[in-house]
């Protein structure tokens, strides 16, 4: 089948490149004239797993292909997939909808009866209905759809390819069939198909996200009480977790969540919310962002108590840049956010992460930044573990104690080993979890242990 994607950001260009690699004839299509020439060129403008190899395949095949002009697109294909963003606002919580309000109406004048315009943006409930009867003035015949996103970041071209269920609002059983069609082998493989009514995709959505959310500010609340009563709260998490009506995903105590998605949407639901009548309804949400927000300060004020009360003179090695392993995604990033506080508040900090320096230069250039984790740690006071990395995990502690000039670590995802750590001569600190530490080695001990780990 023929179709377009409009927006070549994060959902757009796995989503078109995806879907070409299932066998349909796609056109991608933004505004951009630079990212389009670089993804007809097969590259990728994002870090994802898979998806450069996938993407130049797809181009190569000559399935996928991109263009600038909406009126191609229309040209092209009768179905639609709109992939904008839907940032917040910078009046108020609410979803800002000019990116995909504006694809609609430079659709509608080339679009043919019997197009099908299928939203994948997160966005406010009502959207759908909006947008529909927007079309029935300037575009007869045309059919709006709902089919939000799932994915990811970090596993979005596994998380298209064989997700755990497809939504689609529909009114119309032709707009069904066709996403029907679209979606086919995943089907046949057994993904679950939810048929529903366009305000109910759109909730589905953002329902999701709030509730993932909550379970992650649910257990940082409790990391906060274990701090004060001297409970493990890694332990606490696991012992919850075993509870099947609870599960354990989601059950992490440390920094909280950040990027692009989580902390706008559960601010857009219930600004939403409040707009429709059912404000009170999810009240409780706002506590969740405020929960949220808090472990970033908790952090950096426990950084400062573990250096004494001061940051002033101080080196700190930070271990993580992005907002979360597997993405170069730096946006609304808890790791940025407190290595930015730890500068503006005297400490000397040197930043490294796997794959998003470039992008954390351009959002913190005041920060410093090193290519390897010997560099960013290199005569520390402190290292803070903050983006959870596999990488990290990897790393010799006893290699590292040579290298800084105290061994104290906080790790503030919770996910290192603090036994590993300690046993190396560390100080190993984490949010919700008793201090681990061993007295602090010579410099002769220390030698040894890195000279025993090579």
């Amino acid at each position: 089948m023929r179709m377009t994607v409009i927006g070549t950001g994060y959902v757009g260009t796995v989503h078109a490149a995806c879907m070409a690699d299932i066998g349909h004839q796609v056109l991608g299509i933004d505004i951009d004239a630079e990212r389009i020439a670089s993804l007809a060129a097969g590259r990728a403008p994002i870090h994802e797993s898979g998806l450069d190899e996938l993407l130049a395949r797809t181009v190569a095949s000559g399935r996928l292909r991109f263009s600038t002009s909406l009126a191609e697109g229309a040209a092209f294909a009768r179905t639609h997939f709109v992939c904008v963003g839907t940032p917040q606002r910078p009046d108020s919580h609410a979803a800002d909808l000019r990116y995909v309000d504006a694809v609609v109406d430079g659709l509608a004048p080339h679009l043919r009866p019997g197009s099908l315009v299928v939203g994948k943006s997160t966005v406010p409930v009502g959207t759908a209905a909006r947008l529909a009867e927007r079309l029935a003035a300037t575009a007869p015949g045309t059919e709006v759809a709902w089919n939000p996103e799932f994915l990811r970041e970090g596993s979005a071209v596994q998380d298209t390819m064989r997700p755990e269920r497809l939504v689609v609002g529909v009114t119309s059983r032709h707009a069904e069939g066709v996403l029907r069609a679209l979606y086919a082998p995943m089907i046949l493989a057994g993904v679950p198909f939810f048929g529903t009514d366009p305000a109910t995709a759109e909730l589905v959505k953002v329902a999701a996200n709030s509730f993932l959310a909550t379970k992650i500010s649910f257990i940082n609340a409790m990391a906060e009480v274990c701090d004060a009563a001297g409970a493990d709260a890694s332990l606490l998490a696991r012992a919850i977790g075993a509870d099947s009506r609870i599960g354990p995903r989601f059950l992490e105590p440390g920094l909280g969540f950040g990027g692009s998605c989580f902390p706008k949407d559960i601010r857009a639901f219930a600004a939403r919310a409040e707009e429709i009548g059912a404000g009170e309804a999810v009240v409780f949400l706002h506590e969740v962002d405020r929960i949220n927000t808090r472990q970033r300060s908790r952090v950096v004020e426990q950084a400062r108590r573990l250096l004494g009360g001061s940051f002033s003179g101080r080196r700190i090695g930070v271990l993580g840049a992005a907002f979360k392993p597997g993405s170069d995604d730096v946006r609304d990033s808890p790791a940025l956010v407190v290595a930015a506080a730890l500068h503006q508040q005297g400490a000397t900090v040197r930043v490294h992460d796997p794959q998003a320096i470039d992008n954390a230069r351009d959002a913190r250039p005041e920060l410093a930044y090193a290519l390897d984790v010997d560099k960013a740690c290199e005569d520390a006071d402190l290292v803070l573990h903050l983006t959870d990395w596999p990488e990290y995990r990897d790393i010799d502690p006893a290699a590292l104690a040579a290298l800084v000039r105290s061994p104290v670590l906080l790790d503030a995802r919770n996910r290192l080993d603090p036994e590993r750590w300690s046993a190396a001569g560390w100080a190993v600190h984490a949010p919700g979890r008793p201090q681990l530490s061993t007295a602090a080695p010579s410099s002769a001990n220390v030698a040894a242990l890195a000279g025993g780990a090579s």
